[in-house]
C-alpha cells in the first residue's frame, strides 16, 4: 500500500485500534494461475494471551481467524501461505464546499491497514472450536451484549467440522490515515465541523480521528 508520509499512524497503537474496532477484514491470497487471486471477508482477532508487544510494523503479532471449509480459498491455502489481510476504519467524503476556497477538489478521507501475514492452518477440531469460542468472547465483550455461549457449546460442536481455523503470524503491517493532514488546520476544522454534524456515526468516527491526531 502506498502511504504518503504526512498519512502514516501516529503510532502503531492506531493500526491496533483500527483493526480490533472494525475486525471484519478482507483476506486476500494467490491462487493457481487459472483461478487468479483469492479474496474472503471474514472475522479476525488477536490470539488471546498475547501480551501486545510487537515492532512498530506489528511484525510478530498473533491473530487467529476462520472461515467456512467449503469456501475454495480454503483449499488454496496452506500453512505457509502469504496472505494479506485488509483492515477498513472510518472514512467519509469530503466535499470541496467545506473548504471554502476556490479552485478545490473532493476527497475522501479513509484509514486502513494492510497486514501481511504467513497462515498455519489449524486442523485440530478442539482447536478449531477454541477459535471460535475466542472469536464470541472477543466480539461479545466489544460489540454484544455478553452473551453466555454456555448452552449453545454442544450445538457449535456440531458446525465446527464445517469451519477452517487458522493462525497468521504477522510479517509486517502499513497504515494509511488519510485526514485531511495536507490542509491548514481552519480548513481541517471545517471538515470536521462537516462530519461531526451529519448524524453519522462513521463520519462522527472519522471526526474524532482527526481530532485526536497530534
Amino acid at each position: 500500500m502506498f502511504v504518503p508520509s504526512h498519512y502514516r499512524e501516529p503510532d502503531a497503537s492506531w493500526m491496533v485500534d483500527l483493526m480490533r474496532g472494525n475486525p471484519l477484514a478482507l483476506m486476500a491470497s494467490n491462487g493457481a494461475p487459472a483461478d487468479g487471486p483469492f479474496a474472503t471477508h471474514l472475522p479476525v482477532i488477536t490470539e488471546p494471551g498475547w501480551d501486545g508487544q510487537a515492532a512498530p510494523d506489528l511484525a510478530g503479532m498473533p491473530l487467529l481467524g476462520h472461515m467456512n471449509r467449503n469456501n475454495p480459498h480454503w483449499a488454496a491455502l496452506d500453512t505457509g501461505t502469504v496472505i494479506l489481510l485488509t483492515f477498513t476504519g472510518p472514512h467519509a467524503y469530503v466535499s470541496p464546499t467545506v473548504y471554502d476556497i476556490t479552485p478545490a477538489a473532493p476527497t475522501w478521507n479513509f484509514t486502513s491497514v494492510h497486514v501481511h501475514g504467513v497462515v498455519e492452518k489449524i486442523e485440530s477440531l478442539e482447536e478449531t472450536l477454541d477459535v471460535v469460542k475466542a472469536t464470541v468472547r472477543a466480539y461479545e465483550g466489544k460489540f454484544g451484549d455478553s452473551w453466555d455461549m454456555t448452552e449453545s457449546l454442544e450445538y457449535f460442536r456440531k458446525i465446527v467440522p464445517d469451519v477452517g481455523a487458522f493462525r497468521v503470524q504477522v510479517t509486517k503491517a502499513e497504515g494509511m490515515f488519510k485526514l485531511s493532514q495536507e490542509q491548514r488546520p481552519e480548513v481541517r476544522e471545517r471538515v470536521v465541523k462537516s462530519f461531526a454534524g451529519r448524524g453519522c456515526t462513521r463520519h462522527e468516527q472519522t471526526a474524532d480521528l482527526m481530532n485526536r491526531l497530534p
